[in-house]
């Protein structure tokens, strides 16, 4: 490979892991979330750093073509992220759903004493 693909590797990863740092600081990604996208980014880095090290896993696990692993990898990693987004989406849309039911209840209540407030006022 030729140094400009390390070079990009390297770049691509080092943003990445800046990134995550900076959306962390500013709070807009959890620690959680910015843990995986900081694993990731080292991950990124060593690849990019030792590529060789791909090609030394893919053949300790049997993958012929060192890319097939990445993609494999890459593929499961996004399955994950998948499926935590959808139980977190799962778990707030519950959340919404009390949380609508309880102001309806709440708002209906309100109107009950609003118009007992009335019934009295107009009774005095």
């Amino acid at each position: 490979m030729s140094i400009a693909i390390y070079i990009v590797g390297i770049v691509t990863a080092t943003l990445l892991i800046i990134t995550a740092f900076e959306m962390l600081r500013r709070r807009k990604l959890k620690e959680r979330h910015a843990m995986w996208w900081l694993l990731a980014g080292v991950l990124m880095l060593i690849v990019a750093v030792f590529p060789a090290s791909v090609a030394w896993l893919a053949s300790l696990l049997g993958v012929e073509v060192s890319t097939n692993l990445l993609f494999f990898i890459a593929v499961v990693a996004l399955s994950l992220v998948s499926l935590q987004h959808s139980s977190e989406l799962t778990l707030h849309e519950n959340k919404l759903r009390v949380l609508t039911e309880e102001h309806a209840m709440l708002q209906q209540r309100v109107e009950q004493l609003e118009q007992r407030l009335a019934a009295d006022q107009s009774q005095n």
